[in-house]
């Protein structure tokens, strides 16, 4: 009988040195490669040699997408997670089509389910040849990008810079979904006069407990303009602790079956270590989990000197958290009183992490409070240099997105849009 061959991706976790000892001593299993992450893991893969993946089922980059690639493959995904019995790990395995479940403290079995795993599972069908297209009802339905707008603390501009890019896009004729995910109290609501004291987040969260977020997403989902919608954050900070461990990721990806959104997160990374001991997540795992599920982070400092120290330390934080996730950084209110230029701060920024790209906001304050005071986004203001700049920071984050409307031109608001004024 043929060795059954093996990749591993562990990102880092700390079962995969065990993991790795049993597989290895088992007869009939080879150990091909332990990959970087899963980039690595979906390229070595094609060559067509492994027959199963033992994958840590948090790896930043798995999603449903990276799973039917190994099964055409024809490798067998097998996950590792601390606890497979969780509502949260069958949520999400059962989201990316994960089927075989191993617990970090049942290392034991994982040679014999990566055993049976061989031949356990029908291979996804063959891509159909000649370029064909696969038949009627098997198109993937359009998605939109999950793109996180993350900041230290000090109040960089994250709900604005969040707010104006969705804002753009949906001028730019796309869906576009604004989240707040914000655990210290969110404020998506008040940047638009939204004054009810319903939280679209709370019930997204009630709904995906019950399974009926799918189902019922519209009815989590406010109208703000012809596309654009926003899922408004906890009324109360202290409320955090009604989102149950999963929920903020099933939330986006639901999300972004419909739009591209876009998520404002809080500002702290502390992963408070006695969570694990107890039903409720910590408080900071709002953030994390939207972090960890964005097709893309946008990092925003601002561009003052204590701004820019703790956009530095954030870089280095948030790439030991995240695994090397795709980070765009902006740097906002940049002023020329400050004294240095565009390069001076391209040099600090390269310095401390690899970036897809840097981008600089300037210092608007007419037009940001114009909308703030109004109740509107950045878009429906009329034309400012900074919606000018964040139309080319949209065009980056979402490649092929171009303007359809002339600038200064307001979208056109739905009656369910419109701020309840007390």
């Amino acid at each position: 009988m043929a060795n059954v061959c093996v990749l591993m991706v562990a990102s880092g976790a700390g079962w995969e040195s065990t993991a790795l000892g049993l597989l290895s001593g088992r007869a009939g299993l080879v150990v091909l490669k332990r990959c970087v992450d899963v980039n690595d893991l979906l390229a070595t893969a094609t060559a067509g040699q492994a027959d199963v993946a033992v994958l840590a089922l948090d790896a930043h980059g798995l999603d449903a997408a990276a799973v039917d690639h190994l099964r055409r493959q024809r490798v067998r995904p097998v996950a590792v997670t601390p606890d497979p019995d969780s509502d949260a790990a069958r949520a999400r395995a059962g989201r990316i089509g994960v089927t075989s479940l191993v617990g970090e403290g049942d290392l034991a079995a994982l040679p014999d389910v990566v055993l049976g795993a061989d031949g356990s599972e029908p291979a996804a069908p063959e891509s159909p040849p000649d370029g064909g297209q696969p038949a009627s009802g098997d198109e993937p339905a359009p998605g939109g990008r999950v793109v996180a707008v993350w900041g230290p603390a000090g109040a960089p501009g994250r709900t604005t810079v969040a707010l104006a890019l969705a804002a753009v896009l949906a001028g730019r004729g796309t869906r576009a979904l604004v989240v707040d995910a914000d655990p210290y109290g969110g404020a998506v609501a008040q940047h638009l006069g939204v004054l009810d004291e319903v939280s679209g987040l709370l019930s997204a969260v009630r709904l995906s407990a019950s399974g009926e977020l799918e189902a019922r997403f519209a009815s989590v989902c406010r109208g703000v303009s012809e596309r654009l919608d926003v899922i408004t954050g906890l009324p109360r900070a202290e409320r955090w602790v009604e989102i149950r461990a999963g929920a903020v990721e099933h939330l986006l990806a639901t999300g972004s079956a419909h739009a591209h959104v876009v998520v404002d997160t809080g500002f702290s990374l502390e992963d408070e270590p006695g969570a694990d001991l107890g039903a409720i997540p910590g408080r900071n795992a709002m953030t994390l989990e939207a972090l960890r599920a964005a097709d893309e982070i946008v990092v925003v400092g601002s561009a003052d000197p204590v701004g820019l120290s703790r956009l530095a330390r954030g870089l280095v934080e948030l790439k030991e958290i995240t695994h090397g996730a795709p980070v765009r950084v902006v740097v906002n209110r940049m002023r020329s009183t400050l004294g240095w230029s565009e390069a001076d701060i391209t040099g600090m920024v390269e310095g401390f992490s690899r970036v897809l790209g840097l981008h600089f906001l300037p210092e608007d304050r007419t037009a940001v409070d114009r909308a703030l005071i109004a109740g509107h986004t950045l878009v429906e203001g009329g034309d400012s240099a900074l919606r000018r700049a964040v139309e080319g920071l949209a065009s980056q984050v979402v490649p092929g997105s171009a303007p359809v409307a002339a600038a200064g031109r307001p979208l056109r608001r739905r009656t369910a849009g419109r701020a309840r004024r007390s």
